[in-house]
């Protein structure tokens, strides 16, 4: 046995013994494949293999691998300090980074409060609404409403306003706050919003408005829900309607944010502000785990003046002085280049790649939208089956329930792109001849 296969047998045996992956089996779970490095766009496993990242990380690595520019602003920060606690103390890259973010992100949002993922930044967000309303003297209004089709993360608050069904998380059903569910809209990403999609909604703020907190929604995309796009009009039009019924709208971003939808932010198709933003993933270009979640004066001011006097929330890593410059890093990195051609060029790839897909008998639908591209199935598929599929073909593609999809770092070329989108259409091929 050569070194590389005894490295990988090694790393197999170990992982198997002691670890226990997302979403799997702690002892019936596929192998996973050991990675030993990343560049650019390539993950290198431990036998030799590389396989073209089609996933950026679960979305997040939009520079890819190994950027000299995260790199050496990480390498200057640790020379600083990794870590200070954030209780009573502040340093330059959390004041710096949360400039950048308000000076690119609605002009109402104000405030900029940093956490450590983007399930801990959606629990902020509900927090802030219930905390809010609880300030001003409604304490009443503690019931949210979320989308059908919607994925807010895994923590127990964000639980509560993923889908029910779909959202991966119905085991819980029994122990998790009840709120109020308004059906996914079904408009085209490109067109308009009828008043019978959003009557739904508005029926249901129209009859619990009282008890009703906050909306929260991911702006234009529903991400790990159903990989679904809808019409931007949707989202001008709810607007509309949390301010007729004085209810809080959020946008969780953390899936869309920095650039994936061909927009900065997915709010700028719609052209609204929301009351209270939540960013993650991408924010660090995938380097370091750091989340962010914006408000509006109101929320801050109605809060800070009310019975506590202080937000009732404080992760020990908060304001990451290592996180931040990575996500100072990343955001200029992204804002320095023409990443809106990048993203088109990638939509286009997707667009002409993925497109045979859509005579195949066991294929649904295929979409794209920015740096998305989604094969829908008419079945689920078996991880155990597909996934050895996918690296034999020298891709990383990780699909789930009936979605083979991709969201590959902005920096990918057309030849990859071209490899990865032939990979989606000859596995969804072999699957449907089986």
């Amino acid at each position: 046995m050569n070194d590389k296969a005894s490295t990988w047998n090694t790393l197999q045996a170990a992982d198997r013994a002691t670890l226990w992956h997302p979403y799997a089996s702690a002892t019936r779970a596929a192998d996973a494949y050991p990675v030993v490095g990343a560049r650019g766009v390539r993950l290198q496993l431990a036998d030799g293999r590389e396989l073209i990242d089609g996933m950026a990380s679960w979305w997040c690595a939009i520079h890819g691998y190994n950027h000299p520019v995260i790199n050496r602003a990480l390498n200057e920060q640790l020379e600083q300090m990794s870590h200070v606690m954030f209780g009573g103390l502040t340093h330059p890259p959390a004041v710096k980074l949360a400039g950048i973010l308000l000076d690119h992100t609605p002009a109402s949002l104000c405030r900029v409060f940093f956490s450590d993922s983007g399930s801990v930044a959606v629990e902020v967000a509900l927090k802030m609404a219930i905390q809010y309303w609880y300030s001003v003297g409604r304490p009443q209004k503690q019931k949210l409403v979320a989308l059908r089709n919607g994925y807010h993360g895994d923590t127990f608050g964000a639980m509560a306003v993923c889908d029910p069904v779909t959202g991966m998380h119905h085991l819980f059903g029994d122990v998790l706050p009840q709120h109020h569910f308004a059906p996914a809209p079904d408009c085209p990403v490109d067109g308009p919003c009828s008043d019978g999609e959003i009557k739904p909604m508005a029926d249901l703020l129209a009859a619990h408005h009282q008890d009703i907190a906050a909306v929260i929604v991911e702006p234009v995309v529903q991400g790990a829900g159903g990989m679904r796009f809808y019409s931007p009009e949707y989202l001008v039009k709810l607007r509309a309607l949390c301010d007729a019924f004085d209810v809080l709208l959020i946008f969780d971003e953390i899936a869309t944010g920095f650039g994936r939808t061909g927009k900065l932010f997915a709010l700028e198709h719609a052209g609204i502000e929301p009351d209270i933003l939540c960013l993650g993933k991408a924010l660090t270009g995938g380097y370091m785990s750091l989340a962010a979640t914006l408000c509006n004066q109101r929320i801050a001011e109605g809060i800070s003046e009310g019975e506590a006097g202080a937000f009732m929330h404080g992760p020990t890593f908060m304001g990451n002085p290592l996180a931040c410059s990575a996500a100072i890093a990343s955001t200029e990195l992204l804002l320095s280049q023409p990443w809106q051609r990048s993203v088109q060029r990638i939509n286009a790839a997707l667009e002409r790649g993925l497109a045979p897909a859509r005579a195949l008998p066991a294929v649904a639908e295929v979409r794209t939208l920015g740096a998305i591209g989604v094969i829908e199935l008419k079945q689920a598929v078996d991880m155990a089956v597909v996934q050895p599929m996918f690296v034999e073909r020298g891709v990383w593609v990780r699909p789930f329930g009936k979605l083979v999809y991709v969201m590959p770092p902005f920096i990918m070329n057309d030849e990859d792109l071209a490899t990865l989108s032939a990979a989606m259409v000859d596995v969804v091929t072999v699957l449907g001849e089986h």
